[in-house]
């Protein structure tokens, strides 16, 4: 072989041994992301929803944005502010997470918003609802701008709702209440006590007397003597939430126990997969507020879960966190096509740029499978649009394990019924 050949072929064989160790160098990339959640404690089932809808979404891709593989980081809140924070701290130090998603108590994503922004860690989908994350964010957006659209609106624009739609029910001659006379109650976080405020505020405009505000931490599941005070004090309606299932199923199930005729709402109950399974016949006539698996790619999700985890999964804790986790992944995709890279700066700048100022969204034409569309705007910030045509949840009723929508009335499937 004469020298030039010889040359040639080297330098084709050192060619094709620089694409392939390139290749091999970008297949080895990899993109830690922390994933927020109580994987243990008393919302270890909402975590397990989570940990379901993460490995799902991420099977979607195959765990891969362009060149790097992503690498969840199981982030444990243990419902614990304290403990969410050091964990989280630990995630960003020990194992290099360049960004985070989902979270589901308030009380957590308060502390959670601080160690972001100490790490300039982007954060984007938690759950935390509260008008004290929203009060927080807005008075340093510079400083929270690493903690992203929320994936829940602050209470006062949903729970209001379970008051309208009651109120509409005495107009309609469906609720005949002896006298309108209503109490709270809740668990004693930013969340439960938030939602307490939206349920008093709308009660008062409309002209019902509050008979008492009590809020539990959320490990009691002994609810006995305040029901049996209701019970005894003729209380017509008694609203309340809790994000955790042994006291939010304990509650509906001792109110049967103890015979309370009052209408009960316990927002929070259909969050928690197979919650009929821990409350049986006790949630007739109850009111909730969750959104609907409706479509066809909504059911099949939620069979697939059940084949692969064993359990059915809540529209809210599950559903939405896979749409969370879906819209997380379209950001990946959309700053790595922007910046060929992925890393916290670049993901951070996304999310400033196009996803709080509306530019970037996430809805059915996407894949979402809860909610019309995710949109955020600088005006709404940390909060989505909410609207029917774009996040909104519908009030519920339900009758032997499936809740029947009473409100809005263009979504009516029945009417209200008083037990």
């Amino acid at each position: 072989m004469g020298t030039k050949k010889l040359q040639l072929v080297i330098a084709c064989f050192t060619a094709v041994l620089l694409i392939a160790g390139g290749q091999a160098f970008a297949a080895d990339k990899t993109l830690p992301i922390g994933v927020l959640g109580p994987f243990t404690g008393p919302s270890a089932q909402t975590g397990k929803e989570f940990q379901a809808s993460v490995e799902m979404a991420l099977e979607t891709i195959n765990y891969t944005v362009g060149d790097y593989k992503i690498e969840p980081v199981w982030v444990d809140s243990q419902s614990d502010p304290a403990k969410a924070s050091g964990a989280y701290a630990e995630a960003v130090e020990g194992k290099g997470i360049q960004a985070g998603v989902l979270n589901w108590h308030s009380s957590v994503a308060i502390a959670a918003m601080d160690v972001a922004a100490q790490y300039k860690v982007p954060h984007m989908f938690g759950f935390g609802a509260s008008e004290v994350v929203n009060t927080k964010w807005q008075a340093d957006p510079e400083k929270y701008s690493y903690w992203g659209g929320k994936g829940w609106p602050v209470p006062a624009k949903l729970e209001k709702n379970y008051i309208v739609a009651l109120n509409k029910a005495i107009e309609a001659g469906n609720f005949k209440p002896k006298k309108k006379l209503a109490a709270i109650y809740g668990e004693d976080t930013d969340w439960g006590r938030s939602a307490g405020g939206a349920y008093r505020t709308a009660l008062e405009a409309s002209g019902w007397e509050i008979h008492s505000e009590e809020y539990f931490p959320v490990t009691q599941t002994d609810f006995y003597p305040l029901l049996s005070k209701y019970k005894k004090d003729g209380v017509a309606v008694v609203a309340g939430t809790s994000a955790s299932a042994p006291p939010i199923t304990a509650f509906v199930k001792q109110a049967q126990e103890v015979g309370l005729k009052s209408v009960i709402v316990a927002s929070g109950l259909g969050w928690i997969g197979d919650w009929y399974k821990m409350t049986g016949p006790a949630a007739d006539y109850v009111l909730d507020s969750i959104p609907q698996l409706t479509t066809a790619e909504a059911k099949q999700w939620a069979k697939d879960v059940n084949a692969k985890y064993g359990f059915n999964p809540s529209p809210s804790a599950g559903g939405l966190s896979y749409d969370g986790i879906r819209m997380f992944i379209k950001i990946l995709q959309r700053t790595n096509e922007l910046h060929g890279k992925l890393d916290k700066e670049t993901i951070h700048k996304t999310m400033v740029e196009e996803v709080n100022t509306g530019k970037l969204t996430y809805g059915k034409k996407d894949g979402a499978i809860i909610m019309n569309e995710y949109r955020y705007t600088a005006e709404t910030m940390p909060d989505m649009v909410v609207a029917p045509e774009a996040y909104f949840f519908p009030i519920l009723q339900y009758k032997k394990g499936k809740g029947y929508i009473i409100f809005p009335d263009d979504w009516k499937e029945k009417d209200f019924e008083q037990k």
